[in-house]
């Protein structure tokens, strides 16, 4: 009788300590995601302010400076629901700017320009990593708390379901063939 209380008492044991851990592993993959997106949220700060700041250079023509000014503020002043949608506008006016090498060649011949056309190829390049950083470490939380043992000792304790970002991230050829430089 008491050999097997012992017995109990140890699966009982043994039980928590794995629910503990498995706890505490939820745990850091929210951190996780916490850290991804904030470097997520700094890059897609960092390609609008730079889009913005090339818009306002006065080395594009007009119609592609207001274009772009105006989706790189609009993602810039986002609000949490909006975002997604502000970022792939941004994508697409980046997309429709620097469309042909010619403008970038114009962007690069500029007093200041090569700087700058660096910068935004940085910029646009870094977006999808940081994204895909983001949503690897949310997908990675959607299947620890899919788990039934997770669900049944609610070991997500109040934590919000992880939501992936969906954005479109493609950057421009023109760029994309400069990011490297």
């Amino acid at each position: 009788m008491m050999a097997t209380l012992i017995w109990i008492l140890v699966g009982l044991v043994v039980i928590g300590l794995y629910l503990s851990w498995t706890a505490g592993r939820l745990d850091r993959l929210h951190a996780r995601i916490d850290a991804t997106r904030a470097a997520l949220d700094a890059q897609l700060l960092r390609r609008a302010s730079v889009a913005q700041e090339l818009a306002t250079s006065g080395v594009l023509d007009p119609a592609a400076s207001i274009v772009l000014y105006e989706a790189a503020h609009a993602a810039r002043q986002a609000d949490e629901e909006q975002r997604e949608v502000a970022e792939s506008e941004l994508s697409q006016a980046l997309r429709a700017v620097f469309a042909e090498a010619q403008q970038v060649e114009a962007v690069r011949e500029a007093p200041g320009g090569e700087d700058a056309a660096r910068e935004l190829a940085q910029a646009v390049r870094r977006v999808p990593m940081a994204r895909r950083f983001h949503n690897d470490a949310v997908r990675a939380a959607r299947a620890l708390r899919r788990h039934r043992k997770v669900r049944w000792f609610r070991l997500a304790g109040h934590a919000p379901f992880p939501m992936a970002f969906e954005m479109d991230d493609e950057p421009p050829a023109a760029l994309a063939d400069r990011a490297g430089t």
